[in-house]
């Protein structure tokens, strides 16, 4: 999206077709991006699973193959506008893929540093944050927590975002914490969305915080 932009658009634009808006040609598609080597390929063809298959899902089953179903949608959205939009902003931006303790090492006193994890469970019953084979564990949702308490330390805010759960408290602590209504967008059914609360767990220099129990 970045370095080849139009040819991007125009090769995604190639999968948003009538043809291609049926179960059977999704999953020959599915089995193409799961076994595809070639990284622009596998991005035109993310879009398209991404628009196409179930919820707007992105999940992998245990040997790391994407396996989200098929959508069934009338007329998927070709996001041709928010494409472009997100490559222009994109010439601005360095994208690195690593731990998330390596993006955090990298954090210097100009920093101001966000953390998006993937959710803790609400309940052991209800954990809808593995979706990929390397799931995000406790303890490194603890093991985040503790960086962001040390990058504070050093003058450089962060923001955690994160279910408001009795373990997350525990968590951030030693952050200011603000309480945020959210609608859960996984239901395929929209009369049945619940909002939940979530947290947003700011580590705010020169903010006194209470000691960790």
């Amino acid at each position: 999206m970045k370095l080849r932009t139009d040819e991007y658009v125009q090769a995604s634009r190639e999968l948003f077709m009538p043809e291609t808006n049926q179960a059977e040609v999704y999953y020959q598609l599915r089995e193409e991006f799961n076994t595809c080597q070639d990284p622009f390929r596998r991005a035109v063809l993310f879009l398209y699973l991404n628009r196409y298959g179930y919820n707007g899902l992105c999940r992998y089953n245990l040997r790391g193959e994407f396996n989200v179903p098929f959508g069934r949608y009338k007329r998927p959205y070709f996001p041709e506008a928010e494409l472009y939009h997100f490559a222009e902003k994109a010439q601005n931006a360095f994208f690195y893929c690593e731990s998330y303790a390596d993006s955090m090492a990298r954090a210097d006193k100009s920093s101001v540093v966000y953390c998006d994890p993937p959710y803790a469970p609400l309940s052991a019953t209800a954990n809808f944050t593995a979706y990929h084979t390397n799931s995000f564990s406790l303890t490194q949702q603890a093991h985040l927590a503790e960086i962001a308490e040390n990058l504070v330390s050093n003058r450089i805010p962060v923001l955690i975002s994160n279910h408001d759960t009795a373990l997350t408290r525990e968590w951030y602590q030693l952050a200011k914490l603000h309480v945020v209504k959210v609608r859960r967008s996984i239901s395929s059914n929209g009369g049945t969305r619940k909002k939940v609360d979530e947290l947003l767990a700011l580590y705010q220099p020169g903010v006194a915080t209470p000691a960790r129990k």
